[in-house]
Formats: C-alpha cells, sequence, structure tokens
C-alpha cells in the first residue's frame, strides 16, 4: 500500500477550496510552480487528474471532487482531535445534496430521504429548480441525486441514470359532497369546476387526453405547477382537483378531502436520477436499490 502524502494532500486542499493556484500559492507562500509540482506529484500518486482547466479557471474533475470530500474530512478529524482534547468534541458528519423538481410532492421527498433524515451524522442539503438547471449541477458534481417525476434524457454518450422509485396513481379529489352524491367520471366534468397542473406536467398531458377521448371540455378554475400549492388550492376551492394522491394524503387521512375516483390509464412516476460514478456518494446506497448506483 503507498503511503498518502499529506503534505500534498493539504496542497491539493487548498487549491480546491480556492478555485485558483496563483491565490493559493500566495496564500501559502510558495512560487505558482512549486506549488502545481506538489499538485502533479499528488495526481501521480493518486492514478488520476484531480484538476482539470477550463479557461483560467481549475474546475475538479470527479477524482478531484471526490479527493476534496476526503480532504475535508480529513483535515476536519484534525479538528476534532484538537477539539476533543480540548474538551470540547465535534461531531462528524456526512453529507448528501440532493436537488429535487420544483413542482415535484414534498410527502414524496420526504418518504425517499426518510431513512437520513434526523441522523446525527448526516446533513441534508435539498435544493430545488427546473430539471435542466439540476441536471446540470448533477453533471458538474454540484449534488449526488436529482428527484423528478419524468426520466431524465438519455443518448449513448450520457453518463445519467434513471432509477424508477414509484408509480403512483393519480385521483380526483375535493370536499365531501353535501348530497354524498357520488361522483361520475368524466360526465361530472362537463359541470363540476376543476383545479389542473400545468401543461408541463405530465400527468395533465395524459388527463387531457382521456377528456378529449370522452367529448369533454372541462370548466378550469386553475392550473398550477407547483404540486405544493395545488394542495392548498384543494383545501380552500370547491370543486374537484387533479392530483396524485400521496400529495394530500393528510387532507384525506384527516377527512378533510376524499377520493372521488381514480383517474384509469393515468399515472405519476417518480425517479432518482445520478451520474454513474466510479466513486458514488455511499449515503445513496441507503436510499437507492443494492447495485443501481
Amino acid at each position: 500500500m503507498r503511503d498518502l502524502n499529506y503534505n500534498h494532500l493539504r496542497y491539493f486542499w487548498v487549491v480546491a477550496h480556492d478555485g485558483s493556484l496563483t491565490r493559493a500559492a500566495k496564500r501559502m507562500n510558495l512560487s505558482q510552480s512549486a506549488l502545481s509540482v506538489q499538485i502533479q506529484k499528488l495526481e501521480h500518486q493518486m492514478s488520476h487528474p484531480l484538476f482539470e482547466r477550463v479557461g483560467r479557471k481549475l474546475i475538479l474533475t470527479e477524482a478531484g471532487q471526490i479527493a476534496l470530500e476526503y480532504a475535508d474530512t480529513v483535515f476536519k478529524a484534525g479538528d476534532e482531535l484538537m477539539s476533543t482534547l480540548r474538551g470540547q468534541p465535534l461531531a462528524t458528519r456526512q453529507v448528501l445534496s440532493v436537488g429535487a423538481l420544483t413542482t415535484l410532492s414534498r410527502n414524496f421527498q420526504l418518504e425517499f430521504l426518510r431513512p437520513l433524515v434526523g441522523r446525527s451524522d448526516v446533513e441534508l442539503i435539498v435544493r430545488s429548480g427546473n430539471i435542466r438547471d439540476l441536471l446540470t449541477q448533477l453533471e458538474a458534481h454540484a449534488i449526488d441525486v436529482v428527484l423528478a417525476n419524468s426520466a431524465a434524457p438519455r443518448d449513448a454518450r450520457s453518463s445519467l441514470r434513471n432509477h424508477l422509485l414509484n408509480e403512483q396513481p393519480v385521483s380526483l379529489v375535493g370536499h365531501p359532497r353535501p348530497d354524498r352524491r357520488k361522483f361520475k367520471f368524466p360526465d361530472d366534468l362537463r359541470s363540476e369546476p376543476i383545479l389542473l397542473p400545468s401543461l408541463d406536467s405530465d400527468i395533465r398531458v395524459a388527463f387531457d387526453r382521456v377528456l378529449e377521448l370522452a367529448g369533454i371540455r372541462p370548466i378550469i378554475l386553475a392550473e398550477v405547477d407547483d404540486m405544493a400549492m395545488l394542495r392548498l388550492l384543494a383545501r380552500e376551492r370547491e370543486g374537484v382537483t387533479l392530483v396524485p394522491p400521496i400529495v394530500v394524503r393528510d387532507e384525506l387521512e384527516a377527512g378533510v378531502l376524499i377520493e372521488h375516483c381514480r383517474i384509469p390509464e393515468v399515472t405519476e412516476t417518480f425517479y432518482a436520477i445520478v451520474q454513474k460514478r466510479r466513486f458514488p456518494n455511499r449515503l445513496l446506497s441507503e436510499l437507492l436499490p443494492v447495485g443501481k448506483l
């Protein structure tokens, strides 16, 4: 086993955090060329390039990102050692960065992350955004996994992997009817107003197709691209709402809303999208099926 040169690792650590060989060299009172040589020695020892140049910037490779995570742990452990000896111990925590589509059900996100929620040794970072921005961050190793309700596009050169986590039914929900009359789908939609996801949603497209075949033009109260807002409107407004039951699970259990009917042939899928890596975040193995990283 080759011994790791911790001086070289510290040089790399400073450069990685500064993002500039010039600034890091000045900070460490070294010449730029001397610092560059030390980094090259570490790369040779690890048998992987740790940086790539993009213009004047130094960008971490995947191996560099992994090396930085371990270097953070190493030097944090040194701080913890000193703190412990001073009677002020610090806790060691692993970090998982998750990107979630803005429109995705909060209940689904919680169910996915539940095995890690509340653990004192885990720090969860959850970022919301549109699918394009989240996939860009995933490919740049800025986040570890993207949660979405549609698969990422793939081609022969793509390193993205789609993992189907669940497939949920889609229903029409609403307040209990005073006359207790059973909702008749799709005929009652000729007169019953409806809250719908926006046209960007796959379930909306599928639902529109069902109504078109039935010859029905619904009375649309609102079109909403955020499931959290759709949930709030379903509670506040009369009429019915098209939504996966998991989104309004608490309201259904409390009886505030009831499920009028399931929509045949319309489902919502939930995906975890990861980038194929030689060094995946170890916490993902606790969330995804074995062998799927």
